[in-house]
This record gives structure tokens, sequence and C-alpha cells, in this order.
């Protein structure tokens, strides 16, 4: 069965980086979608990039475009979230989602995805 275990995260100032990594298990093949997502109490959980695995084509969301990298390991078979010049509203908990077959939406839309890892605090203070 699908598994997916997080790892990173945690506080840091505004600018600083942090990543957070996702560990994909049970899945047999290369063809899904992985994506990581941003959810802060009191709104829906906000899409911030996802990748294809096989197709390795990121997409994001535009406030993380240009500060954001999502990349896939293959030798650890992990999704991989770099976070640069963060900023205050990054600040939530990081989810990553795996949605089987391509990716629906740019991969950013919460609601399609079957499998979620148990998310990791990220903390940007100002």
């Amino acid at each position: 069965q699908v598994h997916l275990v997080q790892s990173g995260g945690g506080s840091v100032q505004t600018g600083g980086s942090l990543s957070v990594s996702c560990r994909v298990s049970g899945v047999t093949s290369d063809n899904y979608c992985l994506g990581w997502f941003r959810e802060v109490a009191g709104k829906e959980r906000e899409g911030v990039a996802a990748i294809h695995v096989a197709e390795d084509n990121p997409a994001y969301d535009d406030s993380a475009k240009g500060r954001f990298t999502i990349s896939h390991d293959k030798a650890e078979n992990t999704v991989n979230l770099e976070m640069n010049s963060l900023k205050p509203e990054d600040t939530g908990k990081y989810y990553c989602a795996l949605d089987r077959g391509p990716c629906k939406y740019r991969g950013l839309y919460y609601r399609v995805y079957g499998y979620w890892g148990q998310g990791t605090q990220v903390t940007v203070s100002s």
C-alpha cells in the first residue's frame, strides 16, 4: 500500500531556507503526481508545488515561483521541496500527497489526492 513519510521543516527567520522531504513507498511505477500543500488554520489547503515523477515537470503556485524547488530523488524515492527566501506567509503545516497517473489541475488541487503524508510544520518568523 502507498505510504508517505515526511521529514524536514522547522523554524527559520524571514529570508532563510528550509526543506521538506517525502519518502514514497508502495508504488511500483513512476506514473504518479506528488504535490506539496500548505495548511493554515481557517483556510483551505493550498497547493504549493507538484511534480509528475516520470515526466519530471514541476509546477508551482505563484507564491512559490522563483523561491521553491520541487525535485524527485530516484535513488531515495523521495520528493523534496527546497524553500528559499522564506516569508512569514509561508508558515503552515506542509503535507505531501500522491495521486496515481498524470497530474490533474497542474497537481495543485488538493481534493484529487488520495494519499497523504503526516504533515510537517514550517514556521517563518519576521
